[in-house]
């Protein structure tokens, strides 16, 4: 997508890049008294100009007529539009390369509304595990209730044992795949192009099958799902996109057309993001980039510490792939960078976990990902503590797994603070330090 510059407006047609335009597109100082930046619009409500412009904004609303060409709907009510909310997802929609978005209070919201959008009783959802313990719960315990069957194949499986998932698909039954990748929290990565593929095989003339993917470990910045053949994106807006851990949001983008029915069910669920979280979002959005990208380069240097440290069995992280590994070639095609997540085991279980967590100084014990801080959990018994046994045992989710998200600190006082709470697990496990003025800080 491109766009051109004329006078103080942004319209398609150059080539500016998305960290310049996420200053100042969509929005024009004219509209707010000249304010460079957008305020923030806290009415539940808007002034018609006439009756029959109220009446035409209804039916636009409602979908009881089409737009004419370039008409755009009008502001009604807070729980349907408001100007932040507009402005958010015209800019939202440029990393993707998205036609349209629909912003949520929530992930969750997000996710929930989406599949409920297009699934119905009797249908099939294929998706790959492991997901987000919330995601896994909804699927698991809410769709099914609703007569919606789930089949689940592990993230990283090759063809043939998806073919063997879907050969339990009765016929014209399977209406989405979803794909969480990478995986949360072992990092896995999922094919888009090979479920885009199959989700066509399984469409027919009247009936589409949906390829959804959850963008958060990578996107909007390394990673580009609608480029790989998917129809919905999906973001838990807490995380990258927000970036402070100050504001809980979530978001859908896609084709308008697909767009539609989830704005639809949004409006009378009311679960859209409200006047302050889109004003915050939007400062975000101004220095997502930067923040990612500084997090992405840390988060490559705390992983070479840890899989060169004996306590640490293993290292789940994808800039540390090789091209023996299957995963490496989804990784080159797929994705831009290696992000900033990583998740690692320790040598022992759940107790030498512990002991490393309630060990950290400088790193914050606590869920979420993605902020400006850096965070550890324990997926097994914290965000993940309600997925079945059995599925934790067979999708990675170990007792001795600890999954990071790495913030914008001084990457070398991230692993000092690694180390130290790696030597307590067991002193045999220590490594040589050196005195701490040797340590060569940089700017």
């Amino acid at each position: 997508m491109t766009f051109t510059v004329t006078g103080d407006t942004i319209e398609q047609g150059s080539s500016l890049h998305p960290e310049t335009l996420m200053m100042s597109y969509a929005y024009h100082p004219e509209w707010s008294e000249g304010a460079a930046k957008p305020p923030i619009f806290p009415a539940s409500t808007y002034v018609f100009k006439s009756a029959r412009q109220g009446k035409r904004f209804f039916s636009l609303a409602y979908g009881l007529e089409q737009p004419e060409e370039g008409e755009k709907p009008g502001l009604i009510y807070g729980r349907l539009n408001h100007p932040g909310l507009e402005i958010l997802e015209h800019r939202l929609c440029l990393w993707d390369g998205a036609e349209a978005g629909a912003v949520f209070e929530s992930g969750m919201a997000a996710i929930a509304t989406t599949l409920l959008a297009y699934l119905n009783p009797g249908d099939v959802l294929l998706y790959t595990e492991p997901v987000y313990g919330g995601t896994d719960h909804f699927i698991q315990h809410v769709l099914t209730r609703l007569g919606i069957r789930p089949i689940a194949v592990r993230a990283g499986s090759e063809p043939a044992q998806i073919e063997v998932a879907l050969g339990a698909v009765p016929p014209n039954r399977l209406e989405m795949i979803y794909l969480e990748t990478p995986a949360n929290p072992t990092n896995a990565l999922s094919d888009i192009r090979l479920f885009a593929d199959i989700a066509r095989s399984y469409s027919t003339v009247d009936r589409r099958v949906l390829v959804a993917v959850d963008n958060t470990f990578l996107g909007p910045l390394w990673q580009h799902p609608l480029r790989h053949g998917a129809d919905l994106v999906l973001y838990s807006a807490t995380k990258y996109i927000g970036g402070h851990s100050d504001l809980i949001a979530g978001a859908c983008l896609g084709s308008a057309k697909l767009i539609a029915p989830v704005h639809e069910l949004r409006t009378f669920m009311g679960s859209m993001a409200d006047p302050w979280t889109c004003w915050l979002l939007l400062r975000s959005l101004e220095t997502m980039q930067l923040r990612m990208t500084r997090q992405t380069e840390s988060a490559r240097l705390v992983a070479d510490f840890l899989a060169s440290h004996p306590a640490v069995e293993r290292v789940h992280y994808l800039g540390h792939l090789d091209r023996f590994d299957p995963q490496y070639e989804i990784y080159r095609r797929q994705c831009l960078a290696p992000g900033a997540m990583i998740s690692f085991e320790v040598r022992g279980g759940e107790d030498e976990a512990f002991r490393l967590l309630d060990s950290l100084r400088v790193i914050k014990l606590a869920v979420s990902l993605g902020g400006t801080e850096s965070l550890a959990e324990h997926p097994a018994t914290m965000t993940h503590a309600d997925v079945p046994p059995e599925e934790k045992t067979r999708t990675g989710v170990t007792p001795q797994l600890i999954r990071l998200s790495i913030g914008v600190e001084h990457p070398q006082d991230l692993i000092r603070d690694l180390e130290q709470a790696l030597d307590t697990i067991d002193p045999r496990f220590a490594v040589a330090r050196a005195p701490a003025a040797a340590l060569r800080r940089t700017p």
